[in-house]
């Protein structure tokens, strides 16, 4: 079911409550969403797939908002049942007029749900909106709850129940499957350097608005789909701009969200513009995925508009602005062209499974062993540490724990020093790790 209606009447506090999450952003300014939102949920035993859409005006032909409206069309079509959500201290609007005869044109089933009615007489509070001509309207309080569930119940009622397929009887010398994880990959850059372009690519269908105006996206959307048969959660993010211009509500919520994104993502796409220096903002982005520990693929797009002597210059201010994400696979693309998007997803995947990779206790060990054979750390004072031996204390960042004695002035160039040969010796290329050093406590030491 699809949710649809112009903007700022709450389509996104509905969506919300019917996903019991707070994956729409909600605020009290028109045109906040864009594009189209897919959630899940469950009216007793019924599960059921919500749509939430941007502020639909489907007359307007060009510009954003007609992308807008291309989104709400194709949600339209996909979907079983439409709810029109109209707002009812507002009243009726022009507008209302015009969604409601394209919906009538759809063929869908339209179910008119009157917000913001909480409080009001129910014997008024809906009767102007009857000129619309949809039927009974369902007055509710989207923020509040009030009417709801009757609503969701009326939209089921439109849509077959699912036919349940009986299990197969357990065969316990069958081979057991293999469990898929699901890569959560967060797409994140400065805004227009075609992180929308990217993930239309990538499905090939406009499945978000991609235009050539800077901020288009100002929500993370979150997409589920696979690729050559491994599972993935695309989030598009908006473009993070510097500090000193966010200015907006809207565009403060749309960082909120991205940095949200990042924590919650197991890989990062970073996307730079091949075309545009490398800013400090592409490096405090960088430097906040590096902070979070998670795994990261850069993609150059628009390489296809450089030429020769601009691809060497971008590689070298890579190299040097960014050269703390020297673990990361770097992929040139033309997201515009559908070029390199391969690659990119095979890095992905590639560091997705580096970040979560098991370092066995006694390979790690050993690893550890010849590197200080190779390089011994620098004495401390009259003593040398001596390190005993290593294991795993976490993934996604990969940690490594050295136990030993006299770690404490073990210098950061030392500690990067093994990073390095850890890294070699089990491939972790594409995610950041870290090497903690613990020493032993002396049981013969004084106490003062």
């Amino acid at each position: 079911m699809t949710i649809v209606g112009r903007a700022n009447v709450g389509k996104s506090t509905l969506f919300n409550r019917l996903t019991r999450s707070r994956q729409a952003l909600v605020a009290d300014f028109p045109g906040l969403t864009r594009d189209r939102h897919y959630g899940e949920g469950r009216m007793g035993s019924r599960p059921y797939l919500i749509v939430d859409t941007g502020g639909f005006e489907p007359v307007v032909k060009d510009g954003i908002v007609r992308e807008m409206a291309r989104q709400t069309e194709q949600a339209i079509a996909e979907s079983d049942v439409i709810i029109f959500l109209v707002d009812a201290r507002e009243g009726l609007n022009r507008l209302d007029f015009d969604i409601a005869n394209l919906l009538r044109r759809s063929g869908q089933p339209v179910l008119l749900a009157i917000n913001k009615a909480e409080g009001m007489r129910y014997g008024t509070a809906g009767l102007e909106f009857h000129e619309l001509g949809l039927g009974e309207a369902h007055l509710i309080s989207a923020s509040h709850g009030d009417g709801v569930g009757e609503l969701i119940e009326a939209a089921l009622a439109h849509i077959p129940e699912p036919e349940i397929e009986e299990e197969p009887e357990f065969d316990p010398d069958a081979p057991e499957e293999p469990f898929k994880h699901r890569i959560k990959l967060a797409v994140v850059g400065r805004p227009n350097v075609g992180k929308s372009t990217f993930i239309n690519a990538l499905m090939g269908e406009e499945r978000v608005i991609a235009f050539d105006q800077p901020g288009t996206t100002r929500d993370a959307i979150e997409i589920e789909f696979d690729y050559k048969g491994t599972p993935y959660t695309l989030i598009d993010t908006a473009g993070l701009r510097k500090r000193g211009k966010v200015f907006e509500t809207i565009e403060k919520f749309s960082v909120i969200k991205t940095l949200q994104a990042i924590e919650a993502a197991n890989v990062v796409l970073l996307m730079l513009d091949a075309s545009s220096e490398i800013s400090d903002q592409d490096a405090s982005i960088a430097g906040f995925v590096l902070e979070t520990g998670r795994a990261v693929v850069i993609a150059i797009n628009k390489w296809d508009d450089v030429d020769s002597y601009r691809r060497e210059w971008a590689k070298r201010e890579y190299a040097r602005k960014l050269r703390f994400l020297d673990f990361a696979k770097v992929q040139t693309i033309s997201a515009l062209k559908g070029q390199g998007i391969n690659h990119v997803m095979r890095a992905v995947k590639s560091a997705h499974a580096a970040a979560f990779r098991r370092l066995p206790t006694p390979k790690l060990t050993r690893v550890i062993h010849d590197a200080v054979e190779q390089q011994q750390p620098p004495r401390k004072g009259i003593f040398r540490p001596k390190m005993r031996y290593a294991h795993q204390g976490g993934q996604n960042p990969p940690i490594v724990i050295v136990h030993g004695s006299g770690l404490d002035g073990v210098s950061d160039s030392y500690k990067r020093y093994l990073e390095g040969k850890v890294r070699e010796a089990f491939d972790l290329e594409g995610t950041p790790m870290r090497v903690e050093l613990k020493s032993s406590r002396n049981p013969y030491a004084q106490e003062k």
